[in-house]
């Protein structure tokens, strides 16, 4: 199952990583703990809006381009077979999702479980 803060998380840390930033820069900029918001990148804390604000705004950005981002990621998820399926616990821990934006009309989402096994969809 694709979790809501996992997309998340990736999209901030694909942001942040694009600008060569550290997690150290954006969190002083964003007024957040490094370590919450290694957490948030991770998918492993749940940001509020007032936060995914902060840090949006220390990298740049807009909130509704980084929510439409993740709707994007979540809506070609929903697209694949297995993707969004109910997972207990310990295989969440174990998927990971990722989208990369090659070009306007293409983005990649690679999906990889463990034991490592990638599956790549492109659209």
């Amino acid at each position: 199952m694709v979790l809501l803060r996992r997309v998340i998380g990736d999209a901030l840390r694909a942001r942040r990583q694009g600008q060569h930033r550290t997690l150290r820069e954006v969190s002083t900029a964003a007024n957040v703990s490094l370590g919450y918001l290694s957490e948030i990148e991770r998918g492993q804390k749940e940001a509020s809006s007032e936060l995914l604000a902060a840090i949006c705004d220390a990298l740049g950005a807009r909130l509704s381009e980084l929510l439409s981002e993740v709707s994007g990621t979540l809506s070609l998820a929903e697209g694949m077979e297995g993707v969004l399926v109910p997972v207990d616990e310990e295989k969440q821990k174990a998927l990971s999702v990722s989208v990369r934006h090659e070009t306007p009309l293409k983005a990649t989402l690679r999906t990889t479980r463990k034991p490592k096994r990638d599956v790549v969809y492109a659209a």
